[in-house]
């Protein structure tokens, strides 16, 4: 049998045949015998027969050894394997119980995700990320990814920038703070003055006596006051930025 087929068991049938034999005649004849007298013989002659003989002619059947199967119906091989647990992960069949898996995938029905990063083949230069049948390389803060997506190259700074000069903008926005801090505490002091309820308190020598003065003066000085507090809120904004930056 070839390979991968096997025998299963050995039955027999009844096949008929003709055969040929050699079968003797007697053939009676007469002659003279002694004294002149005729006497009656036989001589034998041999001529071919044939008879139909019957005899048990062995018969096996073929099948296919355990874990092969044939690939159709029609195919005498048995070519293609078995697999119990059906292959996962875009495995085939490659021999009985045991699966062909592609890249990334591992074990008897190729289940298991296999960690590229755990060895050193991976060829990140940097940061190596395992994902469900692959990987992926990837790169610090300050870096990015090359052409070849496993090396890394630093961060390349935009044309006009100069990261050297990034502590000035900071340090003069600190200063023009607290120098707006400056005046709002001094235009607070004054509009205590103007709202102060006794009369012997020192006023500002352009604001009339009369209450209608006070009160003009009073709201001008809470509109300076609100912008300052803008202009505040806005460096304080530009500060926070130009942290970020430079971290």
């Amino acid at each position: 049998l070839s390979r991968r087929v096997c025998a299963a068991g050995s039955p027999s049938r009844r096949s008929a045949h003709t055969e040929s034999h050699v079968q003797p005649v007697y053939q009676p004849y007469l002659t003279t015998c002694q004294g002149h007298r005729l006497c009656s013989t036989y001589r034998t002659i041999y001529r071919v027969a044939y008879r139909q003989k019957y005899r048990q002619v062995p018969e096996p059947t073929a099948s296919c050894c355990p874990g092969w199967s044939r690939a159709n119906g029609h195919t005498l091989g048995c070519n293609r394997a078995v697999c119990w647990e059906p292959c996962q992960n875009g495995g085939s069949c490659a021999f009985p119980g045991r699966c062909s898996c592609p890249p990334g995938w591992t074990g008897r029905a190729c289940q298991t995700d296999v960690d590229e990063c755990a060895s050193q083949s991976h060829g990140c230069s940097q940061l190596c990320i395992n994902t469900a049948g692959s990987f992926h390389c990837a790169c610090q803060d300050g870096f990015s990814l090359a052409a070849d997506d496993k090396s890394c190259q630093p961060l390349v700074p935009l044309p006009g920038t100069d990261t050297s000069s990034q502590a000035g903008p900071s340090s003069e926005m600190k200063e023009e703070m607290q120098e707006l801090r400056s005046r709002v505490e001094a235009l607070e002091q004054k509009l205590q003055l103007v709202l102060a309820p006794f009369h012997n308190l020192m006023l500002p020598e352009d604001v009339g006596a009369d209450p209608i003065s006070r009160l003009s003066h009073s709201l001008q000085q809470l509109d300076r006051i609100d912008s300052l507090s803008e202009q505040i809120s806005f460096l304080e904004e530009r500060l926070e930025t130009c942290k970020c930056l430079g971290e």
